[in-house]
């Protein structure tokens, strides 16, 4: 028989051990809990849409469009408005309609510098909602 003493190593002392076999239990279990529920969650449903005539959108009251040309000049609704007045158009619709969208569109030919300072007038007279407009290709 085997006799312990004081000095043995196993003396009930600290333990520096750490127990993982619960952590891979839990890591199992997660495992598998996420392989049997990711491939439900990419099912698609198929359905079959129905085919029509391509229509107009009903007109929005919200919507000013601000196109700029090819000279760079700026064009609210169809009239020219000089780059110096445009916050101050923009600032009156704004009061008018405090919903109100713009619809920028810039000619292909227009510089950047004339689109970025029609940007820049928007911002600074309040306008929040500005869209992109651009032809399908």
């Amino acid at each position: 028989m085997a006799m312990h003493t004081a000095n043995d190593d196993d003396n009930g002392g600290e333990m520096s051990e750490i127990n993982v076999t619960p952590l891979v239990d839990v890591m199992m279990v997660l495992l598998v809990v996420f392989m049997v529920t990711a491939p439900l969650l990419t099912q698609v449903v198929r359905v079959k849409l129905p085919k029509t005539e391509q229509t107009e959108p009903a007109p929005d009251k919200h919507v000013a469009i601000l196109s700029i040309n090819a000279a760079g000049e700026p064009l609210l609704d169809d009239r020219l408005v000089p780059l110096e007045t445009l916050e101050t158009e923009l600032k009156n619709l704004l009061n008018k309609d405090p919903e109100i969208s713009i619809q920028l569109q810039a000619d292909r030919a227009a510089i950047f510098d004339a689109v970025a300072k029609v940007m820049a007038s928007a911002q600074r007279s309040g306008i929040t909602k500005l869209s992109f407009v651009t032809l399908q290709k």
